[in-house]
């Protein structure tokens, strides 16, 4: 488990993963050198990892769907085949009302429909109710950001792979990769980060924290979805929040370090006076996770579309 200090360095990395050491030990009000160590052992020991995302616009999927999948026999072979699928970007066995559920993230409502079509199509598949996003409100695996009209080149694409890998390369080392002078590395890569194409930001591995719980969750409320959203990533454990609609009015996903920690979040969340209806699964197998993206979109301008 993490102590105060290392859980507010965290959160300074999730907010900017590039952060100086020395803007780091201000913020905790310790030395630079000891907020070093710190930081390198959170990073050794896997508690997390630092990692340039890219905003799901760059990469033309600006549509994201969760997908309640109805199975008849057994789910694995479900399971592998959603793993193939490109669009899939989570998939997970469950327990609960569907025994399996996916995310997946396509350019609009034409590529979501067929999407879905094959996904119907897989063997074991009965049926599948869909929750088309509106807003991504929260997702500690992806970029909420707003994305703002930018040329990305070859040198950015191989720039970008590389905060993939690691996000708090020096300009140094990403410069000599990509062969340019330190100032021009650190020119364009702050460039696609004020841009929006990327965050870097820190991941954290929620079963070195002792995370171990993890949840799913569909709510129908009264009133404005968005509202209702805002104050779900005020609650401890909450790793996703996004308003939409269809089958629920908001979709998120929880982590706790135990039974007990769970349930309470799930009170709290069940006593907004705006939920009218919760629904929950438990994730008991993940498939896919994080699917990370390796080649550039066909157009090299991006234009903005707002956060998610």
């Amino acid at each position: 488990m993490l102590d105060a200090v290392d859980a507010a360095l965290v959160r300074a990395l999730q907010g900017d993963g590039r952060a100086t050491y020395q803007a780091l030990a201000d913020g905790v009000g310790l030395s630079r050198t000891a907020v070093r160590a710190r930081v390198r052992h959170l990073i050794a020991t896997g508690a997390i990892r630092i990692v340039g995302v890219l905003h799901a616009g760059v990469m033309g999927m600006e549509v994201f769907g969760h997908i309640s999948l109805r199975v008849f026999g057994p789910v694995r072979p479900v399971m592998d085949e959603l793993a193939r699928r490109e669009a899939v970007t989570f998939a997970a066995q469950t327990a609960g009302r569907f025994p399996a559920v996916a995310h997946v993230r396509v350019r609009d409502d034409g590529a979501l429909a067929a999407e879905l079509t094959q996904l119907r199509k897989i063997p074991g598949v009965a049926g599948a109710e869909v929750f088309r996003a509106d807003e991504i409100v929260k997702d500690s695996y992806s970029s909420v950001r707003t994305l703002r009209e930018v040329s990305v080149d070859p040198l950015d694409w191989r720039l970008v792979r590389h905060l993939q890998a690691d996000g708090r390369a020096s300009y140094a080392e990403l410069a000599r990769a990509v062969g340019l002078s330190q100032a021009a590395a650190r020119s364009r890569v702050v460039r696609l980060i004020d841009a929006g194409v990327v965050h870097v930001t820190a991941l954290i591995e929620a079963s070195a924290v002792g995370a171990t719980e993890h949840l799913g969750f569909g709510l129908s409320c009264r009133g404005d979805a968005g509202a209702l959203a805002a104050r779900l990533v005020t609650v401890p454990g909450v790793s996703f929040a996004a308003t939409g609609f269809g089958r629920y009015d908001v979709v998120g996903e929880a982590t706790a370090p135990d039974r007990p920690t769970l349930v309470e979040a799930l009170e709290t969340i069940r006593g907004y006076p705006d939920v009218t209806y919760a629904e929950t699964w438990e994730h008991l197998s993940v498939a896919k996770e994080r699917q990370q993206i390796d080649e550039p979109p066909a157009s090299a301008v991006q234009r903005p579309k707002g956060a998610g």
